[in-house]
């Protein structure tokens, strides 16, 4: 991924293939959404309606609300989270532009970037499934501006709409992670905060773009021009963990990724991740993952789990 956090988010993403609809409904209404390898920006700009992500409990949306879904599992957006859906992947599908369902009472607005490269599952890693954005926060004026500028070219439908929407849409991802960048959570997405920390970042950033090098905590503390307790400090502070535990994890996600696609042995992947051995690399999958990497991969890639 690239130093820069948010250049490194999208570079995983299809930004080029951005494509946004307008969802009006009204009545009872409820629509059913399968997993896909995307991250969807969305927002209500009128009435109220339910999210619930399969196997969570349903969140009230109201107008004013801006979320990012990334890599969600299925998805439900409806009037009554009680009311059998409707599939909702389907509609869209064949949309273009806008979806009407049963009324006008609600309106939302979502684009959807899909991912094609096959480390795309990192993002899970740095976003959580769901964010909602404080539109209250002034952090968040960027992103009012790009939604009220998409609201008028979907409505107006003029030369070049769609072409001026997929470069709004990219506007839209990149003012939602600098809002929501600003305020870490418990729920999530602590780790793009953690990224935005000049300090923190720099540290992270050399993790993430040389997993292989045998990284110590003095070395990562120079990068942050902090001394060596005050980094460990600060960056168990921003991501709950230590850097030596951090990296591991990360290699192991980087590991899960390659081992998915295939195409590379146990022992290049090892290499590649800074171990000394298949055996001990091994060891460290193991530990994270439960399983043996060779064990994992054979039923992760005939699943596609």
């Amino acid at each position: 991924m690239s130093t820069d956090p948010l250049s490194g988010i999208l570079g995983l993403l299809d930004v080029r293939g951005a494509a946004f609809v307008r969802l009006e409904a009204g009545g009872d209404w409820s629509l059913a959404f399968r997993p896909r390898p995307l991250v969807k920006c969305n927002a209500v700009l009128r009435g109220r309606c339910w999210l619930t992500l399969d196997g969570g409990a349903p969140v009230q949306l109201q107008a004013g609300d801006a979320f990012l879904l990334a890599l969600p599992p299925g998805y439900t957006v409806a009037s009554d989270p009680e009311l059998p859906p409707a599939d909702g992947s389907a509609l869209f599908a064949a949309a273009r532009g806008s979806v009407t369902c049963g009324g006008d009472e609600v309106v939302l607005i979502g684009g959807s970037f899909t991912i094609d490269r096959p480390d795309g599952e990192l993002l899970h890693g740095i976003l959580p499934p769901f964010l909602k954005i404080d539109m209250t926060d002034p952090r968040a004026t960027g992103v009012r501006a790009t939604l009220a500028r998409l609201e008028t070219e979907l409505l107006a439908g003029d030369l070049g709409v769609d072409l001026v929407a997929r470069r709004l849409a990219e506007v839209l991802l990149i003012d939602m992670l600098r809002a929501h960048a600003g305020r870490a959570t418990q729920e999530g997405g602590w780790l793009l905060a953690a990224l935005a920390d000049p300090k923190i970042g720099a540290a992270l950033a050399a993790m993430h773009a040389d997993p292989g090098r045998d990284w110590t905590v003095a070395e990562l503390a120079r990068l942050a021009a902090m001394s060596r307790s005050g980094f460990a400090r600060r960056f168990a502070e921003a991501t709950g963990t230590t850097p030596i535990d951090h990296l591991l994890h990360w290699r192991m996600r980087l590991a899960r990724a390659a081992l998915r696609q295939g195409g590379t042995t146990i022992g290049a992947l090892a290499e590649r991740l800074g171990y000394a051995s298949e055996s001990a690399f091994g060891t460290a999958f193991k530990r994270v993952h439960g399983r043996a990497p060779r064990g994992w991969a054979q039923e992760n890639r005939a699943t596609g789990g």
